[in-house]
């Protein structure tokens, strides 16, 4: 099936902190781009509620994020290894912090996967 995105995306693991009132649960980014993410995880939260999100960058840089989960795929635990799709697809609405820190590492991480 064809990329619906025009957006690009990057295959990245990052660590995640994510919830609704604060960020309390940790996951693992899949994919990431200038408006989104997918994060993998058992621990879904509905589509369309908002969370925050917490990334630490590269250099112990923090980056502050509120995101609306446009869908989410729950996967029983036991089985949660074995299946590539499990967790959620978040969009970004805004930053609280960190928004300049993001932007440089989007940028550096566009220029790595550039083709020689």
């Amino acid at each position: 099936m064809a990329e619906k995105r025009d957006i690009k995306r990057h295959k990245k693991r990052i660590t995640v902190r994510f919830g609704i009132d604060e960020a309390s649960r940790v996951a693992f980014t899949e994919d990431i781009s200038m408006t989104g993410m997918f994060i993998k995880t058992p621990n879904i939260v509905p589509p369309n509620a908002k969370i925050r999100i917490v990334l630490e960058l590269s250099d112990k840089r923090i980056v502050e994020i509120e995101a609306r989960v446009m869908w989410a795929k729950k996967v029983p635990q036991n089985l949660f290894h074995l299946v590539k799709k499990s967790g959620m697809g978040v969009r970004f609405l805004r930053f609280h912090s960190g928004e300049d820190f993001f932007n440089g590492y989007f940028k550096e991480l566009s220029a790595d996967n550039r083709p020689s």
